[in-house]
């Protein structure tokens, strides 16, 4: 595996990437996004980026806008999209098989603009913020419901942005949809008795079992 440092711009702006090759041939590309409080370099991110690339997977990470200007409120959802639109629209041109994914908020907005029309072989999703914390009746699930590629969620059961069974009874009325659930994961898929890196090797093979 190798890593290459790139960069990826738009009329608006221009932010850092960075592209995992595997040492064999290319199963699929991943775009791969970070989180609302994190960034393209956060251990997690590198460490899903680096796992795939090692089974195949080639794995693009990328920093918002915002992340980037080192701000630390996101930038409102049209931004936001943009930014993922301009990263995956120039990493397609090269990849034969495209998913689009992303930790918590940067797995929403990849939905967002597969639903606004990008093409995409799937969707995985690592803690998909379904409602903000404590405001269960605020879900962000419509857009969901009019993506026909498959998508693929991993989710902590103590998950506060997907309290309760909200996130079973979406994903149950969403056909191409599968849900893996990681035992008394937090949203930052943080678990009691469980080692990061263990927790981070289960998100990898699932990830990696679901790509076909």
């Amino acid at each position: 595996m190798s890593v290459e440092p790139t960069g990826f711009s738009w009329p608006d702006g221009e932010v850092s990437g960075a592209i995992h090759r595997p040492a064999s041939a290319r199963r699929a590309t991943l775009v791969w996004a970070h989180g609302a409080g994190g960034n393209m370099d956060g251990p997690f991110v590198v460490g899903v980026a680096e796992g795939l690339a090692e089974r195949g997977v080639e794995v693009v990470r990328f920093n918002f806008l915002y992340s980037e200007q080192r701000r630390k409120a996101p930038d409102r959802g049209p931004k936001l999209e943009a930014c993922y639109l301009a990263v995956a629209g120039t990493v397609a041109k090269d990849a034969d098989r495209l998913y689009l994914g992303g930790g918590s908020m940067g797995g929403r907005i990849a939905s967002q603009i597969v639903a606004g029309g990008f093409p995409a072989a799937g969707l995985a999703f690592q803690s998909y913020p379904l409602h903000p914390p404590g405001k269960p009746e605020r879900l962000r699930d419509e857009h969901l419901y009019g993506i026909s590629v498959p998508m693929l969620f991993v989710s902590g059961t103590k998950d506060d942005f997907a309290s309760g069974d909200l996130l079973d009874r979406v994903v149950a009325k969403l056909p191409t949809a599968t849900l893996h659930r990681i035992e008394g994961a937090s949203h930052g898929l943080r678990a009691k008795g469980r080692k990061p890196a263990e927790v981070l090797a289960e998100v990898v093979d699932t990830i990696d079992g679901w790509i076909v």
